[in-house]
């Protein structure tokens, strides 16, 4: 990160009503389960060049989350852990997993900062840049728990352009499930394994279906490797990465320095 010396904008301070911490970024909502995170996963903020602050949704894990064919028991939770990353000081509220997206409307409307459950909420925005003619690829964890009220609760149009691989549905990815699958063992992985597969999963995805415009990776676990799936694919890729940047850019906007 870069360090222009102390910004001269900040003068004179006062408390922000409610807000307990001072200079703080995003406020990231994490499950409540343990799994290793490489750097650009959401679970380690590390990789990012401004303050993440991370809050535990209690009691809640993927098999809830994903799985669950009824979501209400994770509704409070969700919104628990929301109101107190807003009350630490957090100026927005991103998630570590796409199908939070679930629950979009219900934080945002829980809460008074912005708010961006998933990454597919990136979608319209990748509708509105690229060719009308081309579609969007979705890669996600699991295509069968992808449901389309996870689709419409992000306001993607069920009859817009675009197709779905799930890595776990209809891929062999060992190394990307034993990250976070502890039915496998304990969650481990190797980077490079984990990037050779997911580049694969990419390359056949974007071969079966020509025309596509750009990817969407919805799984935080897959955008360490987004680089090197848009180097495979040669096409935009948007990611957990490319909305953390957005989300912050909006909340606090940089200066400019320059010369003339």
């Amino acid at each position: 990160m870069h360090n222009f010396g102390r910004d001269q904008g900040v003068n004179y301070i006062r408390a922000r009503k409610g807000k307990l911490g001072y200079g703080m970024g995003l406020g990231t909502l994490i499950l409540d389960e343990v799994y290793p995170a490489f750097p650009g996963d959401l679970r380690n903020p590390s990789a990012y060049p401004y303050p993440i602050q991370l809050g535990v949704v209690k009691g809640i894990d993927c098999e809830m989350l994903i799985r669950g064919k009824d979501k209400t028991p994770c509704r409070q939770p969700i919104l628990d852990a929301a109101a107190q990353l807003e009350r630490f000081g957090c100026r927005a509220l991103v998630a570590e997993c796409g199908y939070f997206g679930y629950f979009q409307k219900d934080v945002k409307n829980h809460v008074d900062i912005p708010v961006f459950m998933s990454s597919l909420i990136q979608f319209n925005w990748i509708r509105q840049s690229i060719n009308g003619n081309k579609s969007i690829g979705i890669i996600c964890a699991e295509k069968k728990h992808l449901s389309d009220a996870h689709l419409t609760a992000v306001d993607i149009d069920l009859k817009s352009n675009f197709v779905i691989a799930g890595a776990r549905d209809e891929y062999s990815c060992p190394q990307f499930e034993s990250l976070w699958n502890h039915d496998l063992g304990p969650a481990e992985g190797y980077y490079d394994e984990n990037e050779k597969e997911l580049v694969e999963i990419a390359m056949d995805f974007v071969d079966k279906n020509p025309g596509m415009g750009a990817l969407l990776l919805e799984c935080t676990s897959m955008t360490p490797f987004a680089r090197a799936i848009q180097r495979a694919t040669d096409l935009p890729v948007f990611s957990w990465g490319t909305l953390l940047d957005y989300a912050y850019s909006v909340v606090v906007h940089r200066d400019y320095y320059g010369h003339v």
